[in-house]
């Protein structure tokens, strides 16, 4: 093993053990025992929790689905790329990579096994990243008004909020600045001048071709960022419904205004300590935190994570099992090209 391969792999186990501390910190502040009572009264709930997570799921697959210029929006191919998607977001979520871990394993399944080139798949990966970060925005801003007018929560957790949407905001407007005004382009062919920089030259005509892709969708598809930017959102939506319902259903309702704040506080978080695989421990605080401030009970927010994480668990499973099937199935193998071959195996 190379010295960096050792110095990232002990990178992650240390990321795994922060996760783990947190949990064991989170836990410490109650009684398991009464949270997995309150977890367990879910019953048939959780049938709804998981329809719902599908609709998201489904929804997401398509804003991505959307993203893919050479590639018809047709149920067949919303079949695949949500098959590809539940991949994917195995390695997601296991490893320390802000969520795009499993960007490049996605990218290589649908050339492989549906003919969809390199740098198209690429290209729709980061678009649909990007989507769904705006779409988060305007979840989180309506989160935070909700937060500023709530009288369960002190001025500190309003100000740590306001913080939190601010650091977001920025790194979303330059996340879409750089792709929307081609600025990778621009950087890496002023730094080409330089002599220390000439290797650069070789990579610059990959570089303009991904930005020219990104320019195009924003300025030639614009009615399609647009309905797939309005989904994404929905799908955050879908998020704060699963929790009104979560909540419902344990025998504690709260408005929709509530479980909107408790899931953006959650998802503010979440983006905040990006780098701990499964945001071990940093779920179950902020659920513990908040849901403890609107609704007087710690063990409550603890047992709405423990439902979460048993909706999680199941999801990758199901995920791991694509997987699988994916691995033990030979690919179409295509080239890198601008077209798209839909002739790929049907499983």
């Amino acid at each position: 093993m190379s010295e960096a391969g050792g110095t990232m792999r002990l990178i992650k186990i240390l990321y795994w053990l922060l996760g783990l501390g947190l949990l064991v910190v989170v836990v410490s502040q109650v009684n398991p025992s009464d949270v997995w009572a309150e977890a367990s009264g879910i019953g048939w709930g959780m049938a709804v929790v998981l329809g719902l997570y599908f609709s998201a799921f489904l929804i997401d697959s398509f804003t991505w689905l959307m993203a893919m210029e050479g590639v018809p929006p047709s149920a067949r191919w919303l079949y695949r790329c949500f098959k590809v998607r539940m991949v994917g977001e195995v390695f997601n979520n296991v490893i320390p990579a802000a969520g795009i871990g499993g960007e490049p394993l996605k990218a290589d399944l649908v050339k492989k096994h549906y003919g969809v080139g390199y740098r198209e798949g690429i290209a729709s990966l980061i678009l649909a990243k990007t989507i769904n970060t705006v779409s988060m925005v305007a979840f989180l801003a309506i989160g935070f008004v909700l937060i500023w007018g709530s009288d369960d929560l002190d001025m500190n957790y309003k100000l740590a909020g306001g913080a939190g949407l601010l650091v977001f905001v920025v790194g979303t407007v330059l996340f879409y600045a750089i792709q929307r005004w081609k600025m990778t382009t621009l950087a890496g062919t002023w730094l080409a001048r330089f002599r220390f920089a000439r290797r650069l030259e070789g990579g610059l005509h990959h570089i303009h071709d991904m930005d020219e892709r990104l320019m195009r969708f924003y300025t030639a598809h614009r009615a399609r960022f647009a309905g797939a930017l309005f989904l994404a959102w929905i799908n955050w939506v879908l998020g704060a419904v699963e929790i009104y319902f979560v909540l419902a259903f344990l025998g504690h309702p709260v408005s929709m205004a509530e479980a909107w704040i408790i899931e953006a506080a959650a998802q503010l978080v979440r983006n905040a300590l990006f780098f701990i695989p499964l945001s071990l421990g940093a779920q179950e605080g902020a659920f513990l935190v908040v849901c403890a401030a609107i609704t007087g009970s710690p063990t409550l927010g603890l047992a709405v994570a423990v439902v979460r994480r048993m909706r999680e668990v199941l999801w990758l499973l199901w995920g791991a099992t694509l997987g699988g099937i994916y691995a033990l199935r030979s690919g179409l193998g295509a080239p890198d090209a601008d077209t798209n071959a839909d002739g790929g195996p049907i499983p």
